[in-house]
């Protein structure tokens, strides 16, 4: 039986893969911290088993590995547990970055820690990190944000070159706008101009998938790594439309 966890499973993207994952045969330890919505979606799916955890307390990464451990292998670790937030750094300051990254970094970072001995002797397995593509391209009013999605990213790039001799791959997933319960991108959406930029969690979780089976990154939807291409080519130009784009 293959066995995965899956981080922020209660709802958005973290349900939606969750269901993808249930489809495709898998044995689910589903990870987040409202218990009513863990236990519902756990009830509606074949073999999935809630575990209620903030992922930023102290024992957080022990209570994990001590579940996981119950199983027979981990064969994939999906860490999209996240917060998002706007707000210029002058108006948010330091304390925002912190609580930030402590969600959408450090928290992965340390779960990873504490996992990756299990994954490994599991291998053949697979850590898929969902980053986002504002953790390649900036935009004005989401320092906090980006600071932690471009930390994520990056880290997840370079463990992945260690850990491939060991059969551990792991794999960045990299969402534009998604449309979620918390996040409806109404704007985006009802604009025709901009609703091409707006995807679904769904989408997201075929990403994943792909990028379990081998994929290094994914961007959702895929035009948006045009984007990151172009800052590449054009930073300048990339920066003045992004400090404008009001998004």
């Amino acid at each position: 039986m293959r066995v995965a966890l899956v981080t922020g499973a209660s709802s958005g993207i973290g349900e939606a893969t969750a269901r993808r994952l249930d489809g495709d045969g898998w044995r689910l330890i589903l990870v987040a911290r409202r218990a009513d919505r863990l236990e519902a979606l756990a009830g509606e799916l074949s073999d999935a088993h809630p575990l209620v955890v903030d992922l930023t307390h102290d024992d957080a990464p022990a209570r994990v590995r001590a579940r996981v451990e119950d199983e027979d292998g981990l064969k994939l670790l999906v860490n999209n547990a996240g917060v998002g937030g706007r707000g210029s750094f002058r108006d948010t300051g330091y304390e925002t970055v912190r609580r930030t990254m402590e969600v959408n970094f450090d928290a992965v970072v340390r779960l990873v820690e504490a996992l990756l001995p299990v994954l490994r002797r599991a291998a053949p397995s697979a850590i898929v990190n969902v980053s986002s593509t504002a953790g390649r391209v900036a935009r004005a009013g989401t320092s906090a944000y980006c600071a932690s999605k471009f930390a994520l990213a990056g880290w997840t790039e370079a463990i992945g070159m260690e850990e491939a001799a060991h059969g551990v791959h792991v794999a960045n997933v990299l969402p534009g706008f998604v449309r979620t319960e918390g996040f409806p991108q109404t704007a985006l959406v009802e604009n025709p101009r901009t609703r091409w930029m707006v995807s679904k969690p769904e989408k997201v979780a075929d990403a994943i998938v792909a990028a379990a089976n081998g994929r290094a990154e994914r961007y959702v939807p895929r035009p948006y790594g045009l984007a990151v291409a172009l800052r590449g080519l054009a930073p300048g130009l990339v920066r003045r439309v992004m400090r404008g784009s009001g998004l």
